[in-house]
């Protein structure tokens, strides 16, 4: 559960990177260099103030809200863009049926946003090398910025394939025209960034929740290494989050992703938000994504819905099932009936928020809703895959480990359900360790691109009724007011 030291944490990590940055636009070429402090005048802890600056670019929409959803989640065979039929019409084809413009909102604010954040990094980085006494904390404060440009990287490279690689301030618009870098240059980046932070992010930071940590910085490299079949390397890192002791499977599976579930012992990373009628320094998530109704259900915009695909996915009463789907006429875990009378039948309830909350604040969108990037799940699904696709007698037993505890929490105490997977064979524990990854994390932007590192994408896309679908989907066009600012400089992606 959020608390005092938290929100004061994110309090402060808004307003110090509003003044910072004299807005808190998320246009990364909007240089304003009037009113910002440089490097020869910086007072004592504005270092960290930059910081600060940077967690406060991760509640841009890009990084938090609409675009997120829709480039992570909404294009996998297990989610439907929802919403109304007019917003269907206009966004279904690009989202839902791959057929993406050079020029949409969603995407072009999903690459300024983390080119934003990339900057921000920047920012922080550029003027920590002009420090002449490195402290404790200074050395923190580059591992926090160096995860956070990985980070975005990692997003960039995996959305758009070969972008442009800018690793230093940019002081003017000229500077920030670049052409792009091979995606094993970016990876080259990533890893460096990934690693600096592992060797500069402590362990826990016990009186502010949601900031960066070692763990964090483990389990980002996990995913990186897992995206290019690095298994041995993803396997290390796994085991190293695991054996910390820091994390656990401990928070029963439907409280994960309610109010008091947020910064819970399986919180890796959380991007935090802050709303409570007075302050409003939240993010946007659950609002794009809450139930499309009127009045008091008038939650949000209703995209990024469950389809019937990942319904069907769920083994017989499993109780993640209804902790996913919150179905249009059932009843919430806060003793809600939601109406039947609206544009879809079921909705995102990983999403919901809890009605004492919004009376409390007087607001249907959530913004006080914290977003989950990563939880320990997550890693230990990836450990136990990179076991099995490393193979061996141990190392099959090391999978089946990490596959029953998760199993084991989602079982909830009742062992008449989600019998534990006994099978030794090889691609038989790989298909059982892919079809967990998509139940314990449905809805959670990991299925789109778990299809692409497992080189499935095609034929499940294709067996899901989109047959449109191509290989060269796998990444979006380069978003043409990018193409157009650079002159030339930054060269569309093929197929395009």
């Amino acid at each position: 559960m959020k608390t005092r030291h938290s929100k004061a944490f994110l309090l402060v990590i808004t307003l110090i990177g509003c003044i910072l940055t004299t807005s808190c636009s998320t246009d990364w070429l909007d240089i304003q260099p009037q009113g910002r402090f440089t490097e020869d005048d910086l007072p004592p802890g504005s270092l960290e103030g930059q910081v600060f600056a940077a967690y406060a670019g991760l509640r841009s929409e890009a990084t938090s809200g609409l675009p997120y959803a829709a480039v992570h989640n909404i294009r996998s065979d297990d989610a439907h863009l929802g919403s109304s039929s007019g917003d269907y019409a206009a966004a279904g084809p690009i989202y839902d049926e791959f057929n993406y413009p050079l020029d949409h909102w969603l995407t072009n604010g999903y690459w300024t946003g983390h080119y934003g954040l990339i900057n921000l990094a920047n920012n922080v980085l550029a003027a920590a090398d002009s420090i002449e006494e490195i402290t404790d904390l200074t050395v923190i404060n580059i591992g926090e910025a160096r995860f956070l440009r990985g980070w975005a990287y990692f997003n960039l490279v995996r959305t758009f394939g070969e972008v442009p690689l800018i690793d230093f301030r940019i002081t003017d618009q000229a500077s920030a025209i670049r052409p792009k870098s091979t995606i094993a240059e970016i990876y080259q980046l990533i890893d460096e960034d990934v690693q600096a932070a592992v060797s500069a992010l402590p362990e826990e930071w016990p009186d502010h929740p949601g900031r960066l940590t070692r763990g964090a910085a483990l389990s980002l490299q996990t995913k990186t290494y897992m995206a290019r079949q690095r298994f041995s390397d993803a396997l290390a890192s796994a085991q190293a989050v695991i054996s910390s002791g820091i994390y656990d499977l401990n928070t029963p599976y439907q409280l994960i992703f309610r109010e008091e579930g947020e910064n819970s012992s399986e919180s890796i990373f959380e991007i935090q938000a802050l709303f409570d009628g007075v302050q409003d320094f939240g993010v946007t998530w659950a609002s794009r994504q809450g139930i499309r109704g009127s009045g008091p259900w008038n939650l949000g915009w209703g995209w990024n819905i469950p389809h019937q695909r990942l319904i069907d996915a769920f083994e017989p009463d499993d109780p993640r099932h209804h902790a996913t789907v919150l179905y249009s006429g059932g009843t919430t875990y806060d003793n809600q009936i939601v109406p039947t009378n609206l544009p879809r039948p079921q909705w995102n309830y990983k999403v919901y928020t809890n009605k004492a909350l919004r009376d409390r604040y007087g607001s249907l969108g959530g913004d006080w809703f914290n977003v989950r990037i990563i939880r320990y799940a997550d890693i230990v699904l990836l450990a136990a895959e990179a076991a099995n696709e490393i193979g061996g007698e141990d190392n099959i037993d090391l999978a089946l480990e990490y596959l029953e505890d998760v199993r084991a929490r989602a079982r909830g105490g009742n062992n008449d359900i989600l019998p534990a997977v006994t099978t030794r064979d090889q691609e038989e524990l790989r298909q059982a360790i892919r079809h967990e990854r998509q139940v314990e994390l449905g809805m959670e932007n990991e299925r789109f691109f778990d299809l692409i590192r497992w080189d499935i994408d095609v034929e499940t896309m294709h067996s899901a009724g989109h047959t449109q679908y191509q290989i060269r989907n796998r990444f979006f066009p380069i978003p043409q007011p990018e193409i157009d600012r650079a002159g030339g400089v930054l060269i569309q992606n093929p197929d395009y």
